[in-house]
């Protein structure tokens, strides 16, 4: 090989710039995997991956089915286990790894805390932030209960707001930030939707493949949000146990969240119910399985509000507030709360098919990765879309 186009090889990797990309959650992982897949092999980006231990295992784990890697695990005390201390400990493992890599751009993602913590451990040393999913409101700092009043402290330390929707754009405007620093993306969780689904992955959980065997008609639950804990989630269950048992050629589906007492709370109440299948968190492969085949989805995760209409399944959004509004207005999501009543008479309307769905999901069209890739580009004035020879 000729000398000269190794130098010239050496040099185009030592002028790349490192980026990283925090996640600690899957879904964090999941919705900057596109981002990184569209940022490989980049002539000057690098894209670092780093998992703030949040949620220890479950990064990698999301990040398999799109054969990415985790280049750093962060481990960190946990103290109490309470929102301050966990914060706090991902604060000083992430300020850490930013030196080690010392990018010219942090890329988080959400309304986490490892979100909160990553973007405040970048604006710290003085890193550029990039918030991916930006611009999500409520309006209500206790609704949705920590993520709102994170993303708004995030949108005020950020360089580079991708807002996933107009809506999203127009409130980062409203809260005077300047309109050079909002770029439009779309969702990146469609893209990353369309990427699974393409490989057709058989199901790996046992427990989900005994559950859905024969089944006629599916149903996905699923429950995690902290202002719903208590009496919330037990409002949910009655109306999961009602709707079952009125639809005999209904399974159901209800990955239980990890946390100790919401899974006791979900056993407790439907573990006697005929044709409900209680599993451990899905896998993100498992998980698109289940929505492509549903007939109806019971959530209060915002991620599935995104997914589902890709797959034109309706959704019950079990919260009194949305800040994917998109969803709720195209008709592919009706927000009904913890009140079962209200829950059991929206799900008969629509397990009758008396709702016309929306035609399209409103979160874009599976390009938002690239189109991040781009405004990066430009915001760090980098040579666009060009990749290593």
């Amino acid at each position: 090989m000729a000398p000269e186009f190794l130098s010239r090889v050496l040099v185009i990797a030592l002028m790349k710039k490192n980026i990283l990309m925090v996640a600690g959650t899957r879904p964090e992982a999941v919705k900057l995997a596109p981002v990184t897949l569209a940022m490989a092999g980049h002539a000057s980006m690098t894209p670092r991956i780093v998992a703030s231990g949040q949620h220890p295992t479950m990064v990698g784990q999301a990040l398999e089915p799109f054969d990415l890697h985790v280049d750093r695990q962060l481990c960190f005390a946990r103290g109490a286990g309470g929102l301050a201390s966990v914060t706090g400990g991902m604060l000083g493992a992430l300020d850490a790894a930013i030196s080690d890599f010392a990018p010219s751009a942090v890329v988080v993602q959400g309304d986490t805390a490892t979100t909160l913590a990553g973007a405040l451990a970048a604006f710290w040393r003085g890193i550029p932030v990039v918030h991916v999913e930006a611009g999500l409101r409520t309006g209500n700092l206790r609704a949705p209960f920590p993520e709102e009043a994170n993303r708004v402290l995030v949108s005020r330390i950020a360089s580079l707001h991708l807002a996933p929707t107009e809506s999203a754009a127009r409130a980062l405007l409203d809260e005077a930030i300047p309109a050079e620093r909002v770029v439009l993306t779309g969702n990146t969780v469609v893209d990353a939707l369309h990427h699974i689904a393409a490989k057709e992955l058989p199901i790996a959980d046992p427990d989900l493949r005994e559950g859905v065997r024969d089944a006629r008609r599916l149903m996905l639950v699923t429950l995690h949000r902290r202002e719903s804990w208590g009496d919330g989630i037990d409002r949910v269950l009655v109306a999961v146990r009602k709707i079952v048992t009125a639809h005999p050629e209904l399974r159901v589906v209800l990955p239980a969240h990890p946390n100790p007492a919401v899974r006791a709370q979900v056993r407790s109440a439907l573990r006697t119910t005929p044709r409900v299948t209680i599993t451990d968190p899905l896998a993100y492969s498992d998980l698109v399985w289940v929505m492509r085949r549903c007939t109806l989805i019971v959530t209060d995760s915002g991620g599935i509000q995104e997914e589902a209409p890709s797959f034109a399944v309706p959704v019950l959004v079990t919260r009194e507030a949305t800040e994917r509004r998109e969803a709720i207005e195209s008709g592919s999501a009706w927000l009904v709360g913890t009140d079962d009543v209200r829950i059991v008479e929206t799900a008969e309307q629509l397990l009758a098919n008396k709702v016309e769905l929306a035609a399209r999901n409103p979160y874009g069209a599976g390009d938002a990765g690239h189109r991040a890739v781009r405004a990066i580009e430009r915001f760090l004035d980098l040579p666009a879309a060009g990749m290593a020879a």
